[in-house]
């Protein structure tokens, strides 16, 4: 049988461009101009806070949201991998305050080495996932290509007052992450053959978890999704990458506590023996003038650059709805914890603190 991983040279959203090579090449170039497209005002939404997704405002209580996402395989069964990549895309519209809608597919994979099998497991794991998020599959695109690769491009529904953007922290703000970080250091340790997907169980669960907040907060009598100022789904960047974004975007300083962070099972371990990929080198090269550090391990601190795939929402929430916050999402996802604090920026430039 062969292993999705050990055809590949990276996995998962640890297979992103660098943002600091992102953003080098997306500053040469132009593009095109939102003033003369066919609705200038309509854009609520673009790609200047690296949010996690554009929306389009339809009318005064509907706006429509649009994301992509693509990689290689992160783990070896198939079934598994495109349910991964399927949560994974579904996420960026839940990180919005939407809903998804539909999908289109995009596929590439070795159609003379690659049995039709592996395929339909790929496009399963990933339709069952889209059942979960009742969210339907209405076609997409394929290529022949040397190397798999999977994902979605995904549209959603979201209301125009409701969005939630990168943008939106306010000093005062409770930091939640609704799972657990370590998926990029555990999938290292598979693809080198450290770990079977079996001994990372609880990894795999997390990654296939749908990061569908908006629902649970919306159950009760009161729609506790309000109190939600700004969120981001932390994935390639780590933890500090998509941190940091929020911190910018919404000129704040972000401040965590270390020893509250939720951990996978097995993680730090696999940290410290050294399972580790580029991205966790080219994360803290892209965070490090903004992050300030109490006295952490330097080997510790590798796990805010851990490139999550799939992982959880970081939420900034109004502190008097902090607890019943997370007391409703914990049902779903009971690794949620309260991290962090939104305090007023105190220099120019905005700061994320590890304490």
């Amino acid at each position: 049988m062969i292993k999705l991983t050990q055809t590949v040279q990276k996995g998962g959203c640890a297979a992103k461009v660098s943002a600091e090579s992102l953003r080098k090449i997306l500053s040469k170039v132009r593009f095109p101009s939102i003033e003369t497209s066919l609705l200038p005002q309509s854009l609520l939404i673009d790609g200047r806070n690296f949010d996690d997704a554009s929306v389009h405002r339809l009318s005064n209580d509907l706006a429509i949201v649009s994301t992509l996402d693509f990689f290689t395989p992160i783990v070896d069964t198939p079934k598994t991998f495109g349910a991964i990549a399927a949560a994974n895309a579904l996420s960026d519209v839940y990180a919005m305050g939407g809903r998804p809608l539909t999908a289109l597919g995009i596929l590439a994979f070795p159609v003379a080495t690659f049995a039709d099998e592996i395929i339909e497991d790929v496009m399963q794991g990933a339709c069952d996932l889209l059942t979960q998020a009742r969210a339907t599959l209405t076609g997409g695109h394929s290529i022949d290509d040397d190397t798999l690769k999977f994902g979605l491009a995904v549209t959603g529904l979201v209301h125009p007052e409701h969005i939630w953007s990168n943008a939106g922290a306010r000093a005062g703000d409770i930091l939640i992450l609704t799972k657990s970080l370590g998926t990029g250091t555990l999938t290292a340790a598979l693809k080198r053959g450290e770990v079977t997907e079996s001994d990372i169980a609880p990894a795999l669960k997390s990654m296939m978890q749908l990061n569908n907040v908006i629902d649970r907060l919306q159950i009760g009598s009161v729609d506790l999704s309000h109190a939600v100022h700004a969120a981001t789904d932390i994935t390639g960047f780590g933890l500090a990458g998509h941190a940091m974004q929020v911190a910018n975007a919404s000129a704040v300083d972000l401040e965590f506590q270390f020893s509250s962070l939720p951990i996978l099972p097995g993680a730090m371990a696999m940290i410290h023996d050294g399972f580790l990929t580029k991205a966790h080198r080219t994360n803290r090269e892209y965070t490090e003038k903004a992050l300030r550090w109490a006295e952490i391990a330097i080997t510790n601190q590798q796990i805010v650059f851990d490139p999550q795939t799939s992982g959880g929402l970081l939420l900034s929430v109004e502190p008097t709805a902090a607890d019943a916050i997370l007391n409703t999402i914990r049902v779903d996802f009971p690794n949620a914890v309260q991290i962090g604090r939104v305090s007023g920026r105190a220099k120019e430039t905005s700061s994320v603190v590890f304490v």
